[in-house]
């Protein structure tokens, strides 16, 4: 008699328990990428895999991407772009699909990963000097444009020379500009002066 109130017990809680594995009232579900599929609930975005499964929680971090004229959050290369803000500044980094930061927030502009690669603005900082009167350090900012690996490593700077860059909110009211963009794994293209375009390989 035990036994059976056990099976019993166990043919009702089943069912229960995988309906409660299913998602309810979201206001979005975008077209699988990188086997997720990014869901919207309010201001906030989850990604879930083919079984219908959070695998990202909800979070208000992520950045959007405009894919097939439809605007969400993508995993591409298992990371998806996050950003932060710092002091009025926005900085972009990357998660894995665990949910974990892959690649901290620190670069000023970034894109998408496509087959292991991605653009980033890298901001280096220089001391230059001390205030003698303040006695604290002069600092200098400078953006490199590059390409990173999923690991955050930079495998090729894209320009000569640094851009100098004032790090205050109240002159970097939205992230600087890219000049490039990636057109396959070993090739990516330069905007010039002139808006014309020129293409070159990632060494």
């Amino acid at each position: 008699m035990k036994t059976r109130s056990i099976l019993l017990v166990l043919i009702f809680l089943i069912p229960v328990i995988g309906f409660s594995q299913d998602l309810e009232m979201v206001d979005y579900i975008s077209p699988f990428n990188d086997d997720v599929a990014a869901v919207k609930k309010g201001s906030s975005w989850a990604f879930i895999d083919d079984n219908g499964m959070i695998v990202v929680d909800f979070r208000k971090d992520f950045v959007i991407s405009n894919k097939d004229k439809i605007k969400y959050p993508i995993f591409n290369d298992g990371r998806s772009l996050i950003q932060l803000k710092k002091k009025g500044i926005t900085y972009f980094g990357y998660i894995d699909k665990s949910g974990k930061v892959a690649i901290e927030p620190q670069f000023l502009n970034a894109t998408n990963f496509q087959e292991g690669h991605a653009i980033v603005l890298e901001l280096v900082k220089q001391n230059v000097g001390t205030n003698e009167l303040l006695e604290k350090p002069l600092v200098s900012y400078d953006y490199f444009e590059a390409v990173i690996n999923t690991d955050g490593e930079i495998v090729s700077y894209l320009v000569e020379k640094p851009i100098h860059i004032t790090l205050d909110k109240e002159y970097i009211r939205k992230p600087p500009p890219l000049t490039c963009k990636l057109l396959s794994k070993n090739l990516i293209a330069k905007q010039n002066k002139d808006r014309t375009w020129s293409v070159r390989k990632i060494e």
